[in-house]
């Protein structure tokens, strides 16, 4: 590396840039792994944001002129100045890290603002609108926005406090599904793969920082294009989780593949961070001769007895060498004659023990005919042989008996009357069944076979009767996301779950769903774009129309199917205002017209100027993140007042210090406020009004909190 080294310093010396260029490069190959997932992690990424105001020094590209099906000029220009000239505002424009930057001069209604995902963003929120039936409830969020700097939002507003992340990525199909800086990622194209690596690692890194490190869950569905390539990169992004994939059938009819297999299932990857683990269910997930949902009684099925003898890891005597004793058993009948003593120290031979006369002695020996060990300890099997709840094997008159008993876990179930002792048999051995309203509970399967989860007819033709003649590529079944969430947030009715590809709406739905089969207060977060589709885009180029154009908008994903659904799955009501015609089936059966008792809120995420930010002049952008990271209850505080002071249900702003102890006594008589908002540049006054404010009430100072997360954020490496 010296001639390297030199040949660097002469380039620095030259054109520092260059150098530091050249660096930077050399010093992402030198990390470049040799083993596991290797691909480009710097291909450039970048959004563009119709509707913002172009303000100088905004990087931008010019559009293709109205009427036109192209999608304009990719390069990059800097905006040097604008002025107005004949009534219309210009742009002057210079060429981007060009060596001999080229000029232009273009209208202002000509360009679009682009962002780089290594640029600085510092966003806002602007409620775009509500429903509300859910009372007291705490609010769905629905955010249009770019996923990537939504989740940069969420940073601020939900770091570390999100349960469950479920989401449904692009498949990377080739197929005009997919767009990458702007472009549809084509089948041919040779960086398809390295492209969209890059495009989920971005987002997964940061998702990470919002799932809470000691109990929450990542999901992420995938299909077989990806799933090997998802598999390693959900390995090298969480390396201390455990990882597990399930398939599931999705489509009966199956999908065409060509001269291959019709394609009929996709794969789930479940990310466990912490404790987090599949709570158990009475449904295994798999068609098991039974009608969908029907759910078998434990009197039906026979309950599995423990095998005394000591399996697996930690099996050998000198593991547990209390519980490495004989049993003793009458060589004429076989039955029980005694339990001796453990035999100690570890390495004291078994062939001294004396044998009571007329007895066998058992002792635990493994296959291999090393000694082991037994489960329990002498004194607490003769406790289980007294109550039956141990058992003596197939006995031929040697030593090579099995012994079974009633494990802790049966015998809980006991105590809580889900097993009953019927009675004992000839040999005083216990006879067990389970409770006649006993219903199976046990880890569901890593292969799901549900007529619930066809995407047919619980995706496309459900939400063709909530949104009539309104059409979604290949929406999720409802149920099959209720399913998946199940496992995860059933004893978590306050859980906060997150999808930031929402796209329809199904994880919402789906929330609101199992809100309603236990009276739940869980909370979803949906992140879609207002993207139109390829199609749609052409049609709409042909009449004029360009994105940020009110026709343009009103086809997006978000404001054409999201939003809609949601409200509709509130009210039951359709767009139109009619009544939603069928019914919810299985889990929880009623009419889709009697809605959910829920709120919904609906923002559209912008991109603010960080002078505005601290001199307090963007507050009513900043204010829907305040109320997200305050729980989403309630109002939101959008206005001050005079008093330049607040206090809504979970929240307060106080922006006039000299009105502190008016403040202090409204959050303390609100009593529901869990968070004080500061604004103030004064370290030492912020420090008094904490002194001042209950010790469960978090104190938060504004803009300094806000403007550090999002430098830290950004900071973070593409």
């Amino acid at each position: 590396m010296s001639r390297l080294s030199e040949l660097l310093r002469q380039a620095r010396k030259t054109d520092p840039q260059l150098g530091a260029d050249l660096e930077n490069e050399i010093a992402a190959l030198t990390k470049r792994r040799t083993f596991g997932l290797v691909f480009e992690q710097h291909q450039p990424e970048a959004v563009e944001l119709p509707g913002r105001p172009v303000r100088r020094g905004d990087k931008v590209r010019v559009l293709a002129p109205r009427g036109k099906t192209r999608t304009g000029d990719q390069q990059l220009w800097r905006v040097i100045r604008t002025e107005h000239v004949d009534g219309q505002r210009l742009a002057h424009l210079a060429q981007l890290d060009g060596e001999e930057p080229k000029t232009h001069t273009a209208l202002i209604d000509d360009v679009v603002v682009v962002a780089e995902f290594r640029d600085r963003i510092f966003p806002g929120l602007v409620e775009t609108g509500r429903v509300e039936r859910g009372r007291d409830k705490p609010f769905h969020s629905v955010i249009n926005a770019e996923n990537y700097h939504a989740l940069e939002t969420l940073t601020y507003t939900h770091r570390h406090s999100i349960d469950a992340i479920y989401i449904d990525p692009p498949y990377n199909s080739g197929a005009r599904d997919w767009k990458y800086n702007n472009n549809y990622v084509a089948s041919d194209d040779d960086y398809r793969h390295s492209k969209w690596l890059a495009f989920m690692e971005r987002r997964l890194k940061v998702a990470r920082e919002l799932l809470k490190p000691e109990d929450s869950v990542l999901i992420v569905t995938i299909d077989e294009k990806e799933y090997l390539r998802l598999g390693l990169l959900l390995e090298q992004t969480f390396p201390a989780a455990r990882i597990q994939m399930v398939s599931s059938l999705v489509n009966p009819k199956g999908v065409a593949r060509g001269q291959e297999f019709y394609r009929v299932d996709e794969y789930l990857y479940f990310v466990y961070i912490g404790d987090a683990a599949v709570q158990k269910s009475s449904d295994p997930m798999i068609l098991t001769g039974r009608r969908e949902h029907e759910v078998d009684s434990e009197a039906t099925r026979s309950i599995r007895w423990g095998n005394l003898l000591r399996s697996g890891s930690d099996a050998r005597r000198v593991d547990r060498p209390h519980q490495f004793y004989p049993i003793f058993l009458y060589e004429s009948t076989g039955r029980l004659h005694s339990i001796g003593e453990p035999l100690l120290p570890a390495t004291a031979d078994r062939e001294q023990v004396e044998v009571p006369l007329g007895t066998v002695a058992v002792w635990p020996i493994r296959r291999n005919g090393s000694e082991g060990r037994w489960m329990v300890g002498a004194t607490a099997l003769r406790s289980l042989f007294a109550k039956g709840y141990a058992s003596v094997g197939r006995f031929d008159g040697t030593s090579r008996v099995s012994f079974r008993y009633v494990t802790e876990n049966l015998r809980k179930q006991i105590s809580d009357g889900i097993i009953v002792v019927e009675g004992h048999d000839d040999a005083g051995t216990a006879v067990l069944r389970y409770s006649d309203d006993a219903v199976i509970a046990d880890n569901p399967k890593t292969m799901w076979n549900k007529l619930s989860h066809s995407a047919s007819e619980y995706g496309s033709t459900l939400l063709g009767e909530i949104l009539p003649d309104r059409k979604f590529p290949f929406p999720k079944s409802l149920y099959a996301v209720e399913d998946t969430l199940r496992f995860f947030v059933k004893d978590k009715p306050e859980a906060v779950i997150l999808d930031f590809f929402s796209g329809s709406g199904t994880t919402a739905h789906a929330v609101m769903r199992l809100n309603k089969q236990d009276d739940g207060r869980r909370q979803s977060i949906s992140v879609t774009n207002n993207e139109v589709s390829a199609k749609e885009q052409i049609e709409l180029r042909k009449q004029r129309f360009r994105p940020g154009d009110a026709e343009w908008e009103a086809l997006g994903i978000c404001d054409y199917i999201t939003k809609p659904r949601l409200t509709a799955a509130i009210t039951g009501k359709t767009p139109q205002g009619e009544l939603i015609r069928g019914d919810y089936r299985f889990t929880d059966e009623f009419a889709m017209s009697d809605g959910f008792e829920e709120n919904a809120a609906f923002f559209t995420l912008t991109y603010e100027a960080p002078l505005s930010i601290r001199h307090n002049r963007a507050f009513g952008r900043v204010a829907p993140m305040l109320w997200l990271r305050a729980g989403s209850r309630g109002r939101i505080i959008y206005d001050l007042g005079e008093d330049g002071w607040d206090v809504a249900r979970s929240y307060g702003v106080l922006a006039n210090l000299d009105q502190t102890d008016k403040f202090v006594a409204a959050v303390i008589d609100r009593q529901s406020v869990e968070i004080a908002y500061v604004v103030t540049d004064d370290e030492s006054a912020f420090q008094i009004v904490c002194r001042e404010l209950p010790d469960e009430v978090i104190p938060v100072r504004l803009y300094e909190s806000y403007l550090q997360n999002f430098e830290i954020s950004m900071g973070r490496s593409q």
